[in-house]
């Protein structure tokens, strides 16, 4: 009987006949051999048919299916290490499911509007295929992370009656003719759950109306939500600090093949060990004001400015070229490749040059009982070689629930960890204020109606304790682990401002 395998199977069947079920990658033809590269999932194989009597029907059709036809192919596993994989298949046979033709996304260069236009079939491409697989294990180790350490998992609501963060980010929804909101964090509803299980967690979709289109945010993502009972904030940090090592160190594990591919400095990603980096949000700010944050950005204009006078070059040069005489197809194909990249690269470094000064603007002048913005974090997290905890933010800046400090009552109790080589914020946390008077002090300062909230303040009125607990935004971290830009590449189908197609 034939054997039906995977191409991560391979391995196990050199020498032997199988058949392959996947879709064509990439195909050529020599006159004599025809190549296929075929993928199917689980990863892409070299498949070479040689124009002879016994195999002429398989040639004839290798010779023209299209990208992304679909296939099944047949023939005997050959290791050789210069093959895609390690193994390549030499074809017998080859029953076309359908043979395509006009696959929109072909392997010369598309615009990012287009691909992700296509997100549907953009998730075929290769660069796409390594993301999404790092996303599943990273997804795989939160739940794993948790389950091994005793925690309970709470599935909270996505409908919230009131806000959980701020009012202003919230995104209202018509509830059979009243108004409810889509929930920005199931942290309440688990602070619920831990008086009765100790340690939760919940990790579902989250949302957040905020009108920025900047590389770091979706109005739609996921986020995963631990809350322990009897914990102050070292306690949070200490499980934030364990939970991101074991994170790090598994993705890095089995992934390492992955990062390499999408361009991960491993050696950076290798340093995330204990201890992490601890600063409060006044040494932050001293930082902010200080020479290291304005020499940090001084460099980066420079060596920004140079490269825009590279690229600009390099344009021209390449343009000259096209225009002459006597250019193969080939040649004129990898040039019109390699222009594309420099002019998508162009309008980044344009836009950086463009935002250097207003960033050493805005951390000279950084508020000391401010928030940390974007550019705030990128700098800290740039100055460091490992994550970086950032404690005791103003008060007036964070939310209602956070435990006000005891030595210092302008600040709190809460915690970021902003991820180094310049991520920024990934984990945000608190201890809770458990003290009812406390809350309702807090919440009046904030015109927040306590009838809105008269379950969350239950839990402070019937066996209240010192408790806290923290979020994480997977797709913040998906981009730090493996060196991303834009954070719309880190979920399969990204929510933006304006953007909800497909």
């Amino acid at each position: 009987m034939q054997r039906n395998v995977s191409i991560q199977q391979l391995k196990d069947h050199v020498g032997q006949e199988v058949t392959l079920r996947g879709w064509v990658f990439n195909s050529r033809s020599s006159g004599k051999l025809a190549f296929l590269i075929v993928r199917d999932g689980t990863g892409l194989c070299q498949c070479v048919v040689e124009k002879k009597d016994e195999t002429a029907a398989a040639f004839a059709a290798a010779d023209k299916l299209g990208q992304e036809s679909s296939v099944e192919v047949t023939g005997t596993v050959r290791a050789d290490e210069r093959s895609l994989g390690g193994y390549e298949l030499s074809i017998r046979a080859i029953s076309v499911l359908q043979a395509v033709d006009g696959f929109p996304i072909t392997p010369k260069p598309h615009g990012v509007e287009f691909l992700f236009k296509h997100r549907h079939l953009h998730f075929r491409s290769r660069r796409q295929w390594h993301i999404l697989r790092v996303r599943h294990t990273l997804i795989d180790e939160i739940r794993g992370y948790f389950n091994r350490n005793g925690f309970t998992l709470i599935d909270t609501p996505i409908f919230a009656p009131s806000a959980g963060e701020g009012a202003q980010t919230l995104f209202s929804v018509d509830y059979f003719g009243e108004p409810v909101f889509l929930a920005q964090t199931g942290q309440l509803y688990v602070e619920a759950a831990c008086m009765a299980f100790s340690k939760v967690y919940c990790f579902g979709p989250t949302f957040r109306a905020e009108k920025s289109k900047t590389r770091r945010h979706l109005t739609e993502f996921w986020m995963v939500e631990p809350e322990i009972a009897y914990a102050d904030l070292n306690d949070v940090i200490a499980l934030a600090e364990d939970f991101i090592c074991s994170i790090v160190q598994r993705v890095l594990r089995d992934h390492r093949a992955d990062l390499e591919f999408l361009g991960r400095d491993i050696a950076s990603l290798e340093r995330v060990q204990k201890p992490f980096y601890r600063m409060t949000h006044k040494q932050a700010a001293e930082i902010l004001h200080g020479p290291r944050a304005r020499e940090l950005l001084e460099r980066d204009l420079a060596a920004k400015t140079a490269r825009l006078s590279e690229i600009e070059t390099a344009i021209k040069e390449r343009e000259e070229k096209l225009r002459g005489q006597g250019i193969k197809e080939w040649q004129r194909e990898k040039m019109n490749a390699e222009l594309h990249d420099l002019r998508e690269e162009l309008d980044e470094v344009r836009i950086d040059v463009q935002n250097i000064p207003h960033h050493m603007k805005l951390a000279a002048e950084f508020d000391p009982n401010g928030d940390l913005g974007g550019s705030d974090e990128t700098i800290i997290s740039r100055l460091h070689d490992r994550p970086v905890f950032v404690t005791h933010y103003p008060r007036d800046c964070k939310a209602f629930y956070m435990k006000r400090n005891a030595d210092d009552s302008t600040r709190v109790n809460n915690v970021d960890l902003l991820a180094h080589d310049g991520y920024g914020e990934i984990i945000g946390g608190s201890q809770r204020e458990e003290n009812l008077d406390a809350l309702l002090e807090r919440m009046r300062e904030e015109s927040l109606k306590e009838s809105d909230y008269e379950w969350y303040l239950d839990l402070r009125r019937f066996g209240t304790v010192p408790h806290g607990g923290f979020g994480l935004g997977v797709e913040r971290t998906l981009a730090w682990l493996c060196g991303l830009k834009h954070i719309r590449e880190t979920i399969p189908f990204p929510r933006m401002m304006g953007k909800f197609y497909p």
